[in-house]
């Protein structure tokens, strides 16, 4: 039986990582492309190198070509600017819609049936350009956001309270970055509520440095973005979707009635399955959240609004 194909779609430090955890856990064969001539040729064979250390067996290809990625069952799109100090998501709006919108025609024009999962940022609203440029249905398309800010979340929480992150669950709605709403109350250690073992002011503390997790990152590496976490992230939801697992996972996905959003991609929990976007996961907010979701699902709009007028 063939293996599945998973392209992805910019061999810069995401990319290539991302390449490299799928290898790691043989999740299929990988097409690796980049504009860079060499670039994506050149991780790919030395990734292919580690393969007998590793002892993981799949093909993995570095290329230019589109038509290389012919065929893919999971599309994961990394190409885009990364964020500098000072820049916010919404900075890269303008040049990363354009990058998105020719990707995303290549991707579709040589793998109609994939499921694509984006990755770039200003996250939001370069899912909802991909769903806009492939004509794709809405299932097959989403944005990994949530699985990251909730990783952070819990880092954050086990190291405040010296406990392992495996005992750590937790839950997020919203957009990705500032606009994020993690949900305390369905966050838990080993079961029980972290609003038993920590106070108000300790986990509000640890939700804005959530919230600026990524921008932490930056303002250290002075001359990138995240990429260990947001590949290991997309990973986990690639691998929902080709093993058929029913994992439910907060993403970038699109809603209409669910919530009220009315027809935007936005940060809700998912069930990732074979279909892409199998179900939406509904919860009750409270007045407080509801505002603070309907504060991030506006900016969505707004962002939305700005990539109608680039496309």
């Amino acid at each position: 039986m063939a293996r599945p194909k998973i392209s992805i779609i910019g061999a810069g430090n995401v990319g290539a990582t991302t390449a490299h955890w799928a290898a790691a856990a043989e999740l299929g064969d990988l097409v690796l492309l980049d504009i860079i001539d060499g670039l994506a040729a050149g991780k790919a064979l030395d990734l292919t190198q580690a393969g007998p250390v590793e002892r993981y067996d799949v093909k993995i290809i570095g290329t230019t070509e589109y038509a290389d990625t012919a065929g893919s069952d999971i599309v994961i799109i990394t190409a885009g600017l990364a964020r500098k100090p000072g820049m916010s998501r919404d900075d890269l709006l303008a040049k990363n819609v354009a990058i998105m919108r020719d990707v995303t025609k290549a991707v579709a024009k040589y793998s109609p049936k994939a499921i694509l999962i984006v990755v770039a940022n200003p996250l939001d609203a370069m899912v909802y350009a991909a769903h806009k440029v492939s004509g794709f249905q809405t299932p097959r398309v989403m944005g990994m956001a949530g699985i990251l800010d909730i990783s952070r979340f819990r880092a954050f929480i086990a190291a405040e309270l010296s406990v392992s992150v495996e005992d750590i669950n937790a839950l997020l709605l919203g957009g990705h970055g500032d606009d994020m709403v993690p949900l305390a109350r369905y966050t838990s250690v080993a079961g029980i509520p972290l609003t038993e073992l920590l106070s108000p002011e300790k986990i509000e503390a640890l939700v804005d440095r959530t919230r600026k997790g990524g921008a932490e990152i930056v303002s250290l590496l002075k001359t990138g973005s995240a990429y260990y976490a947001p590949s290991a992230a997309v990973i986990q939801m690639a691998e929902a979707i080709l093993k058929d697992k029913k994992r439910i996972l907060p993403c970038a996905a699109y809603c209409d009635q669910q919530y009220s959003v009315g027809g935007y991609f936005v940060g809700v929990p998912a069930v990732l399955g074979a279909a892409g976007v199998e179900k939406i996961i509904e919860l009750k907010l409270t007045s407080q959240e509801r505002k603070l979701f309907q504060t991030s699902v506006e900016h969505v709009k707004k962002l939305a609004a700005q990539v109608d007028k680039l496309l």
